[in-house]
């Protein structure tokens, strides 16, 4: 029995991002001795880049040895941006903490497995507790130009600010926790200087390390920076996990093992799809076949509308302060970066739509050639993230992606229902009006143009929910099937399209997850 067999730690959680925390903290509470592993580096508020120039810092792409919080991956059906560090995704996604309209709660691929919108409604407010959530107090230019928008397509009571995870107090004055009655870390007011995205550098984004992940250090869980899980093995007569690690920074590769009696899987799609794939097909063979199934994105479609006049600032405030419902299946988010990070100008082309490659590229080159001066001031415009609005248009569809094993990593296929695309003429026609309130011109990303592929920040599933292995990998309760004390706790859980941004989802879903899991003996 497990007694047999000394323990290094009775849970590691893989990841340190929305579920990873969650697991940390909720676990350690209950008596558990815990250990995240989490690839990325711990960033501090002075360790983040002031720009996106700044690619040693902000991309992460070991094989330059750029260890930054910002990852790029492409796969034959969509290009994923996604975060890395400790702290996950929230060290560099843009704050917002919607909860999702009642056709997610009711999707029929996890309908029938509970009542979601009454199991979650209290862990959606006990996670906006933990993350501070408040609506935005301020709006800008591109976030009043969207207010416009909403007037001129009669959608006015649809428009609204965000909910956000910022600690907005006094600018930039700093202040005791001002959260958890003096046990979580010193805070700044924010500054409103649009930096959410590349790395908040004056302590006011309630990013993971300053509240779950802090409060499970003091409980006694333990955090390894730098390091990734790339085997375990499962040990049946014993009943625990040998965990296997190696440096995911150092170029001689330290290696080590822990054992465990339990594991929480919250590496994200790009973290825990690959590992439990893996697995499947050495150590886990009795994972279900659905591993790598129901893999979904918000239907995204990322635009830049490129303002050149002096008098535009679109780079002063929050990330993302302000949202449109433009029906109620889509929604379209104003995203900024801060001043100096033109890092996406390398990006833009013309908005263009085509069957082919062949037809955008044309299309893009006699846009190009009809307006030369319009488009020189789109790729040349002094201090790019200044003068550029981009737009983030989602939208909820039933269509699907699979992940499966490659030669040499994992790889897209197509799935059910309606593909994911790049190519949304709602958003498109969205994104013209907007461009006509701010005297700018449209621009789409040049990898959309080239590759036909939609890009996302919020790849969802591989890992999903269901009544058995017939249906799903993890039951209600997030347990892998097949295994005992194995947990699945991020994204690739998520079972149907939530259409807004996710974290808030992955926060309660998580809460409710570990709630269930009983006190240590």
């Amino acid at each position: 029995m497990i007694e047999n067999r000394q323990l290094d730690f009775d849970y590691i959680v893989i990841g340190s991002g929305f579920g990873g925390s969650v697991a940390a903290l909720r676990l350690s509470e209950k008596g558990y001795k815990v250990l995240v592993i989490e690839k990325g580096r711990w960033y501090h508020a002075k360790d983040f880049a002031k720009t996106n120039w700044n690619l040693k810092r902000w991309l992460w792409i070991p094989l330059f040895k750029f260890y930054g919080i910002f990852k790029i991956t492409f796969f034959r059906h969509v290009g994923i941006l996604s975060g890395v560090g400790v702290g996950g995704g929230s060290l560099v996604y843009a704050n917002t903490l919607p909860v999702p309209k009642d056709e997610f709660f009711i999707a029929k691929s996890w309908a029938h497995l509970a009542d979601w919108k009454k199991e979650l409604s209290k862990f959606y407010e006990l996670s906006s507790k933990m993350l501070g959530v408040v609506k935005n107090p301020r709006l800008e230019n591109g976030d009043l130009a969207l207010k416009k928008l909403s007037k001129e397509i009669n959608k006015e009571t649809a428009f609204e600010p965000t909910d956000v995870a910022v600690y907005f107090g006094e600018p930039g004055k700093t202040v005791e926790d001002p959260y958890f009655n003096g046990d979580g870390p010193e805070r700044a007011g924010c500054i409103f200087c649009g930096a959410c995205m590349v790395g908040c550098r004056e302590n006011a984004k309630n990013s993971l390390d300053k509240n779950y992940l802090y409060l499970a250090q003091k409980k006694g869980a333990q955090i390894k920076a730098e390091s990734i899980v790339y085997d375990i093995v499962h040990l049946y007569d014993q009943n625990c996990y040998e965990v296997y690690w190696k440096s995911s920074t150092k170029f001689f590769k330290k290696k080590g093992k822990y054992v465990t009696k339990g594991i929480v899987f919250a590496g994200g799609v790009l973290g825990t799809l690959p590992l439990l794939l893996k697995l499947k097909k050495t150590t886990f063979p009795k994972l279900s076949e659905k591993v790598g199934y129901n893999v979904r994105t918000n239907s995204e479609s990322l635009m830049g509308i490129v303002a050149p006049q002096k008098e535009t600032v679109f780079s002063d405030g929050i990330a993302i302060g302000s949202i449109l419902h433009t029906d109620e299946h889509s929604h379209l988010e104003p995203v900024r970066y801060p001043s100096g990070s033109g890092f996406w100008r390398l990006q833009i082309a013309p908005l263009v739509i085509g069957e082919n490659v062949f037809t955008r590229l044309l299309k893009s080159i006699f846009e190009i050639i009809k307006h030369p001066i319009k488009y020189f001031k789109l790729y040349f415009v002094r201090d790019w993230a200044k003068r550029t609005q981009i737009l983030l248009y989602m939208r909820t569809i039933s269509g699907t992606l699979r992940f499966k094993n490659g030669w040499f990593r994992m790889k897209s296929a197509i799935g059910e229902g309606t593909l994911p695309t790049a190519f949304l003429p709602e958003a498109n026609k969205l994104a013209k009006k907007y461009a006509e309130i701010v005297n700018g011109t449209p621009g789409a990303l040049l990898s959309e143009i080239i590759f036909g592929i939609p890009t996302t920040a919020h790849i969802l599933g591989g890992a999903t929910m269901g009544a058995n292995t017939e249906e799903g990998v993890i039951d209600k309760n997030n347990r892998v099937f097949g295994y005992e004390n194995m947990y699945v706790c991020d994204g690739s859980m998520i079972s149907a399209n939530p259409g807004v941004n996710p974290s808030l989802t992955i926060l309660a879903l998580s809460e409710r997850a570990m709630s269930k899991i009983p006190l240590k003996n």
